[in-house]
């Protein structure tokens, strides 16, 4: 028998996004529930009890929401509730509004060798640093896309990591752009020159990227190219990712309107489906500045204080102007789509090479012949980088969204 609960506002993600949302909803007097698959809030960038995220998680704690860790929710089978999945048993979430707080993931893009041991994202080597693998005296090369890559190659330094080099696709002209543009953001301005001179004394390349990685049962080497010249670094770990995109799966399972690879949302962060809206990254990547006034405005709009919600129009506003100029500054270069060769693995769940899907023309008849994108991760890997390939967005999601026992779809749904 499935446990349930049942609340007036469900709130799913438990970043600074969701935690937003949650604290505004349940101040107006609502009865919230948070549900996120960690067993602790925070999200990918408040994970591990980041102090910046202490005020935060008081609030929280203040707030008297009912905080549900450790539940990943699979299926919306009607309006009005969720499936969970917690600690092996199904929990049902019934709901009057809810709020999606879902978050991002890293884009990575194949290249040969990218499935080589030690070849890592950005963000999961960190979190692997994070929780407890030792990288001190090991030679680290950072690459992909975005200005993430400075703070990773900071915190990896910090926990004695050689950083041998900072690779950036993006040109450095539009680089400089960003941060002329930044004298309207003084906040960020602060934050990218504290960025770069963490890493001072760090090779930073831009126009420069991966080609390939080497190694006999696990990386040794990697090739990079720039300006038309390649060569060979040798590295313990390759940190890569290029990017973020949104964990668009769940909106997409309960119907929400996407354009241009994010959910759309009107001013008061409602989205097509009625009583539900996004905060976050879902709507835009814009980071924490984004997450908490798109929340905040999110949850005062479900708690009917729209009165309180508009006083945070200003604040999204100025970050997604700042989002904007990030898209800008970061959109990946066409030659990255020469780097896979016919042989490279796309799909690394059903060990799919590019050249077995090169001569599909959609999602579905790549589906059908060659299993791309059905693997455990349902295309979450290898989606975006198809898409970027190959211009395939995602074409339907069915429930369940994560491997789940069949009997979690059992009894009353």
């Amino acid at each position: 028998m499935a446990a349930e609960r049942e609340f007036e506002i469900v709130v799913v993600g438990a970043g600074p996004a969701g935690i937003a949302a949650v604290c505004a909803a349940a101040e107006c007097g609502k009865r919230v529930g948070l549900v996120d698959d960690n067993p602790d809030a925070g999200g990918q960038i408040w994970r591990f009890g980041a102090p910046e995220g202490e005020p935060w998680f008081e609030r929280l704690r203040r707030s008297g929401a009912e905080v549900i860790p450790g539940a990943r929710v699979f299926d919306h089978p009607a309006a009005g509730v969720l499936h969970a999945d917690r600690d092996g048993e199904r929990l049902d979430l019934r709901y009057e509004q809810l709020i999606l707080a879902t978050g991002a993931r890293e884009r990575f893009l194949p290249f040969p060798g990218w499935t080589l041991p030690n070849v890592l994202g950005t963000g999961g080597l960190q979190a692997l640093v994070k929780s407890g693998l030792p990288v001190e005296g090991k030679r680290v090369v950072v690459a992909g896309s975005g200005p993430l890559l400075p703070a990773v190659a900071d915190f990896l330094r910090s926990r004695g990591a050689v950083i041998s080099l900072i690779a950036e696709q993006a040109p450095a002209r539009r680089i400089r752009r960003l941060a002329f543009s930044l004298a309207a953001f003084p906040g960020k301005l602060l934050e990218a020159a504290r960025r770069r001179l963490s890493v001072l004394g760090t090779r930073y390349l831009a126009d420069c990227w991966v080609v390939a990685a080497e190694g006999d049962g696990k990386l040794a080497t990697i090739t990079l190219q720039r300006n038309g010249i390649t060569w060979r670094e040798p590295c313990d770990y390759l940190a890569c990712g290029f990017g973020l995109v949104p964990n668009l799966e769940l909106p997409l399972l309960i119907g929400c309107a996407v354009e241009r690879g994010f959910v759309s949302v009107n001013e008061w962060q409602r989205t097509s489906v009625p009583g539900v809206a996004c905060a976050g990254e879902l709507c835009a990547i814009g980071g924490v500045d984004l997450a908490l006034a798109t929340g905040l405005l999110a949850g005062y709009t479900a708690g009917d204080r729209e009165d309180k919600a508009r006083k945070h129009f200003a604040a999204r506003r100025r970050a997604l102007g700042f989002a904007s100029r990030l898209e800008i500054a970061f959109a990946l270069r066409e030659e990255l789509k020469a780097i896979a060769t016919p042989e490279t693995i796309v799909c690394r769940c059903e060990d799919v090479p590019l050249g077995k899907i090169a001569g599909q023309h959609n999602w579905r008849s790549a589906k059908l012949q060659t299993r791309c994108g059905m693997g455990p991760c349902q295309a979450r890997v290898c989606g975006p980088a198809v898409d970027f390939l190959c211009g395939w967005p995602a074409e339907s999601v069915r429930p369940p969204l994560f491997p789940v026992e069949v009997g979690r779809f059992m009894g009353p749904r």
